[in-house]
């Protein structure tokens, strides 16, 4: 891109953007809404319209012409039907052998069925509410400890997951939720939120450490943390604005991060920049430079710059995403990524295919199917 070219200019150039009437934002609104009986006030309309003229000014990152040669969506939906019964395994494959929340096991599968469900196709709801359940239990066994400013174990990544997990859930907040949140603001002297574990990707990276308690805070933050979460988010937002990112994982949840506190177009352009630059030959991106594309990384890298730029599905970025993830699903309804993660916990059979594997792969599946889930531009 020319020195002299604004981000902006340049997505126009290049058909990534469109008029800001075409915008078709899916979740902005729902970003920015806490859960149902928060005590926490509920976000100002004027911060809501604030978010949502940003998205629209970015261009939504967003083509003004359907890419013809695109995957069917037929294809899409088989592959999304597939999917859903070995999610609706991996979570109670987890919770049978384990009595603790996990982010693979529990968090991204449940993400991805809520989805699923929102959109028209069929899933376990009663699986469903018992992972919910699940989930809630376990923050209630580490209650005291939150509340001392300890948490459990996972640290901020599992709280901020593990409340995500419940708000997409539409669980209303208690005095678990609080204690959680009372946790993720303890220390008030902290611009961003790190990670206790060093388990590539889904456990290291402090930019989804951050996001994912951004979102805990919004969604289930009260009145008297109010103040200290202000503090904390406008501390986080200057974080963002100067940490470098080093891998897919950082550069996908910085932009959820800087999309999701609304941050201003000319931080969130570039970002957005980043992450489609680095999309490979064969449609999808990679975990790390110079490794093969993955759906791990791909189903990420499409959720955010849907979700925090406003990619359109139509877009040949995002259809190239979906392509690849689509000749990447194996027959079983799976997608396969190896493990960059040394051995941390007893083996155990899920249920989810591939050995060793089945933890990160239960994660790459869950983005890959929510990236998949997009292509519907409206809930069913």
């Amino acid at each position: 891109m020319p020195a002299n070219r604004s981000h902006f200019a340049f997505l126009q150039d290049h058909h990534i953007c469109r008029p800001i009437t075409e915008c078709q934002p899916l979740y902005w609104w729902y970003l920015y809404t806490p859960a149902k009986g928060s005590k926490q006030k509920s976000t100002t309309m004027k911060k809501r319209k604030l978010a949502l003229v940003c998205l629209l000014y970015v261009g939504s990152i967003i083509s003004t012409t359907v890419n013809a040669a695109g995957p069917s969506q037929e294809a899409i939906d088989t592959a999304i039907r597939k999917s859903i019964p070995l999610l609706e395994t991996a979570a109670t494959g987890s919770s049978e052998h384990r009595q603790c929340f996990t982010c693979h096991g529990h968090a991204m599968p449940i993400l991805a069925l809520v989805a699923a469900k929102g959109r028209g196709f069929t899933i376990d709801e009663k699986n469903l509410q018992a992972q919910l359940d699940h989930t809630a239990a376990d923050l209630a066994r580490g209650k005291a400890n939150y509340l001392k400013g300890r948490g459990q174990g996972g640290g901020h990544t599992r709280a901020g997951y593990a409340l995500w997990t419940l708000h997409t859930g539409h669980r209303k907040p208690d005095d678990v939720t609080a204690a959680v949140t009372a946790y993720l603001v303890f220390d008030e002297k902290a611009d961003h939120w790190k990670s206790s574990a060093n388990r590539p990707p889904s456990e290291k990276s402090p930019f989804a450490s951050t996001y994912v308690a951004l979102r805990g805070l919004d969604a289930f933050g009260t009145n008297a943390q109010a103040k200290r979460i202000d503090m904390r988010k406008q501390k986080a937002l200057s974080w963002l604005l100067h940490e470098q990112a080093t891998d897919t994982e950082d550069r996908v949840f910085r932009l959820l991060s800087l999309g999701h506190l609304a941050a201003a177009p000319d931080a969130v352009k570039p970002a957005a920049e980043q992450l489609i630059k680095t999309q490979q030959q064969d449609g999808g991106w990679s975990q790390i430079t110079d490794a093969k594309s993955d759906a791990y990384a791909t189903g990420s890298v499409l959720f955010a710059l849907h979700q925090a730029a406003g990619i359109s599905i139509d877009h040949d970025v995002y259809q190239r995403g979906v392509k690849f993830l689509l000749g990447d699903q194996l027959e079983d309804g799976s997608w396969h990524v190896r493990s960059r993660s040394k051995p941390f916990q007893t083996y155990y059979e899920s249920g989810f295919p591939h050995g060793k594997d089945q933890f990160i792969s239960m994660h790459a599946s869950s983005w890959a199917t929510l990236a998949l889930l997009l292509t519907h531009s409206a809930e069913r």
